[in-house]
């Protein structure tokens, strides 16, 4: 039963990750009176890092918890690699579009990697069992 619960979480932190980068990326060239807004670069960090430790405190593994991080680092180069066709998520542009790009990917990188380090370096999550009470007076 233990499994199918991990598989479980795995499955939903993946998704969370990937729906969540894939909103980021075409965040980023979002632009108020022409000056972009780097809503995508704060949204990558923020969710790096709460989603890897939510992962972890939810499934007490820190595979599931490592999960969710590569899942954002791989939707993040595929958006950074030309298509076939020639289309691409990350286009190079002006300074301000590459410092914003760059920005993104390294701050989204080392975010997850904090995670994921905060967290193979906590203890491992203690489950309760079934039928036990904690707070129990004796």
């Amino acid at each position: 039963m233990r499994a199918l619960q991990l598989v479980g979480w795995a499955v939903a932190a993946v998704a969370v990750a990937v729906w969540l980068a894939l909103v980021e990326v075409l965040w980023l060239p979002w632009r108020v009176g022409g000056v972009p807004v780097p809503v995508s670069v704060v949204a990558a960090v923020a969710g790096n890092l709460l989603l890897v430790g939510a992962a972890h405190r939810l499934s007490g593994s820190r595979l599931v918890a490592a999960l969710p991080a590569l899942a954002w680092l791989g939707v993040a180069l595929a958006a950074a690699s030309r298509r076939p066709e020639g289309d691409l998520l990350l286009p190079g542009g002006n300074a301000v579009t590459q410092t914003l790009n760059l920005g993104f990917l390294f701050l989204g990188v080392v975010s997850a990697a904090l995670a994921i380090g905060r967290v193979l370096g906590s203890p491992p999550v203690r489950r309760a069992r079934a039928g036990t009470s904690s707070g129990a007076a004796r």
